[in-house]
């Protein structure tokens, strides 16, 4: 019970502090976390990071693309069940869950009818989105090759690698 407690108050920290610390927009560590928590910890943890972003968002407040963010984010962390092993299947399963998450947030907002509910107004959602996406991208990438960076430290000191 301990180690999960530990487990859930790292995974919110960690979320937080990338959540609450001034940053660019959707420069966060949320995609990586979405994808390496059940990817190094396993899917019984899912609860634990969608429980962390629940809170996150309850304090910057909640919007009507709530279910297309989480259930990306759920989406997200059952990729890992193919991308788990090396970080040569890692790296690449979470850049795809960035990709997962513009596809399917996007989408939610064209829903909105803020575009039109046109194939011209799904086009314009996407080029619009592409900036957001960048942050995305470029965010999961770092926080993917921190997280490698400390599973491998802490592997090798701590554990067989």
């Amino acid at each position: 019970m301990l180690k999960e407690i530990k487990i859930f108050l790292g995974i919110f920290l960690c979320l937080a502090a990338s959540r609450f610390i001034p940053h660019p927009w959707n420069f966060t560590s949320l995609l990586a976390l979405s994808f390496y928590v059940p990817s190094l910890f396993g899917l019984r943890y899912v609860p634990h990071l969608i429980i962390s972003f629940a809170i996150t968002d309850f304090i910057i407040g909640y919007h009507g693309l709530v279910m297309w963010t989480w259930g990306s984010v759920l989406l997200i962390s059952f990729l890992t069940l193919k991308f788990k092993g090396s970080i040569k299947l890692r790296l690449p399963g979470a850049i795809l869950g960035a990709i997962i998450f513009f596809i399917l947030t996007n989408f939610g907002v064209w829903t909105t009818g803020l575009y039109g509910y046109s194939a011209s107004g799904l086009i314009t959602c996407y080029t619009l989105a592409i900036p957001f996406f960048a942050s995305s991208f470029l965010s999961t990438l770092l926080f993917s090759l921190l997280i490698e960076s400390v599973n491998f430290y802490y592997k090798s000191r701590f554990q067989e690698v």
